[in-house]
């Protein structure tokens, strides 16, 4: 039975890999105009970002090699939601497990969708504040390099394209504008 999505039709959609992380369908669709073809989504496990930032204003990121680029990549911390954690839980468990910051003040920045025509992964954005320093307990697979640095060179970075991980870089230009009123 055809699904309506906005104002497209789904006659029928095949899920073609699935993993722990990620999922891709390709859906049998008609597009308005009636233009009949196929579609594939991609679709990642919730996610979060967390950008901490301490009473001088200096923010708290992470350094940490990322295959898929094929290169070191500086970021919020970052991470998937899991199970039935809520964001602002997620968001605290990613914090302390990367770099070991344990924060009392929770800002909520919203949502982004870093590449919405084929890809779903929604980040739901947080400043930190407050901050306590622990130890990290980062997963086995990670290799992280915590990066302290004021918010205005962090704004440079994203500005020079030395950061580019999307949610970081929306997460960095919302918090800079957050702190300035």
């Amino acid at each position: 039975m055809p699904l309506t999505r906005g104002p497209w039709t789904v006659n029928h959609s095949r899920l073609r890999f699935k993993s722990e992380w990620l999922e891709v369908s390709e859906d049998q669709i008609e597009r308005p105009g009636f233009y009949a073809g196929t579609f594939t989504v991609v679709r990642l496990k919730r996610g979060v970002s967390v950008l901490a930032i301490d009473e001088d204003d200096c923010v708290y990121l992470t350094r940490e090699y990322r295959y898929a680029i094929e290169q070191d990549s500086v970021e919020a911390v970052s991470g998937a939601i899991d199970g039935i954690e809520t964001e602002e839980e997620a968001a605290r468990r990613e914090l302390k497990e990367e770099l070991g910051i344990v924060a009392n003040e929770w800002i909520s920045m919203g949502l982004v969708h870093p590449l919405t025509s084929q890809l779903h992964a929604p980040a739901h954005l947080f400043i930190a504040r407050a901050l306590r320093f622990e130890e990290a307990r980062p997963d086995d697979s990670e290799m992280i390099e915590m990066v302290k640095m004021p918010m205005a060179d962090v704004v440079k970075l994203v500005m020079a394209s030395k950061i580019t991980h999307a949610p970081s870089c929306v997460l960095i230009l919302k918090a800079n504008t957050w702190l300035k009123h």
